[in-house]
């Protein structure tokens, strides 16, 4: 190595950190530069985006909570104690968020390795495999954080919070929690596939079942009970419970709130440790 190497090696040049401090940094903060990465790639799309974020809450409140809550509250008077529109308003927000992650970590995941193979060019660098599908991961998460935040201020402005801002901004976080959920096992799967034919699949034997079968419009038990399983192994029926309570507080003893809580936890940290396992797998081999 020549002198110039080595003085870019351990000082730099023009001011610019040295080499081997850049790659520190990179080894420390890998996981947020390629949250960065996704999240600059995501601005391209901001303007569709944002009217999707903003648009897809207002469409929901006034079809289903305003035009088919107002048939619902005169047929049956309320649901489980309030409004048609305060009932089902924290599950549409769980629902929405679960279901927009579907498209965030299935395509993009899989190109990533084969399409246009963005996920080759960081692990070149001191970035971890794991680093890239944390990073990843975690951009997709904060994209949600804003999404959540936008439809719980339209259900505040509907009226449909009635717990309070304090209490209710929680749906929040429940969402993500719930999207995580669902996310992080779909995105360590994508992550082993070379083409998108299973993913019309998932949308269409996973994803609306989901949808329509996790107590978002109507409570589980009203559903026949060989139809239950669905919810209970459903991440949207788990984050619409919790949901329900932050939102209008809906009965929801303790221990049936941890037993809500712990399924969520547990599948994102299990998709979480294959989606590293896989991707450390691909990108080393």
């Amino acid at each position: 190595m020549s002198e110039v190497d080595n003085a870019l090696v351990t000082t730099g040049v023009g001011g610019a950190p040295a080499h081997t401090e850049m790659a520190a940094r990179a080894r420390r903060c890998g996981i947020w530069f390629y949250a960065e990465t996704v999240l600059r790639g995501m601005r391209a799309f901001a303007l569709p985006i944002a009217l999707y974020a903003v648009a897809q809450p207002l469409l929901y409140m006034i079809a289903l909570g305003v035009g088919l809550g107002a048939l619902v509250d005169r047929g049956v008077g309320s649901m489980a104690g309030v409004d048609y529109l305060v009932f089902v308003a924290p599950a549409l927000l769980v629902s929405t968020v679960v279901m927009s992650v579907s498209a965030e970590m299935t395509f993009p995941v899989m190109s990533g390795f084969t399409w246009n193979r963005l996920y080759y060019g960081p692990v070149a660098s001191p970035l971890e495999p794991s680093q890239v599908a944390l990073g990843h991961f975690t951009a997709v998460m904060l994209r949600f954080l804003a999404q959540g935040l936008i439809f719980w201020l339209v259900m505040l402005a509907f009226g449909a919070a009635p717990a309070g801002w304090v209490q209710s901004v929680l749906v929040v976080p429940v969402g993500m929690l719930a999207a995580a959920a669902f996310g992080a096992p779909l995105q360590a799967y994508a992550a082993t596939l070379d083409d998108g034919f299973q993913f019309s699949l998932i949308q269409r034997f996973v994803v609306m079942p989901m949808f329509l079968f996790s107590g978002t419009f109507f409570p589980l038990s009203a559903m026949p009970g060989y139809l239950h399983w669905i919810g209970w192994i459903s991440p949207v029926w788990h984050g619409t419970e919790l949901a329900r309570w932050a939102s209008y507080g809906v009965d929801l003893p303790p221990l049936q709130a941890a037993v809500h809580l712990l399924f969520l936890l547990t599948c994102s940290a299990l998709g979480l440790w294959w989606g590293v396992r896989t991707y450390t797998r691909r990108l080393r081999s």
